[in-house]
């Protein structure tokens, strides 16, 4: 999931409609508005960020609504701490060496 995740948020369309969706649940019709894209291609978009389980449908008559769903990614934020701290932790331990190697 963490794959289709980062993919969704690769493109910058898709992160302007997440913006979007921060705000509150959205007609699908008022998300694609301020796109200078046909709506055809903001609900591919959309169709993208669903798959990601990003974005939830509510349908409602003829209006389709949208909304935020932040768990994926709040599972990539943590992904992304678990590998900072990692790394981090790493390079601390690479410079200490090489410090010691100046100095020794």
């Amino acid at each position: 999931m963490l794959d289709t995740t980062l993919t969704a948020l690769a493109d910058p369309t898709r992160r302007a409609i997440l913006a979007r969706l921060a705000a509150g649940e959205a007609r699908v019709t008022d998300v694609a508005a301020p796109f200078p894209i046909s709506l055809n291609s903001v609900s591919k978009h959309i169709r993208m960020l669903e798959r990601a389980d990003l974005v939830r449908r509510r349908v409602q008559g003829r209006d389709h609504y949208l909304t935020l769903n932040p768990k994926p990614l709040d599972e990539a934020a943590d992904w992304i701490e678990r590998h900072r701290r990692l790394w981090t932790a790493t390079l601390d331990r690479l410079d200490a060496v090489l410090q010691e190697d100046d100095h020794g």
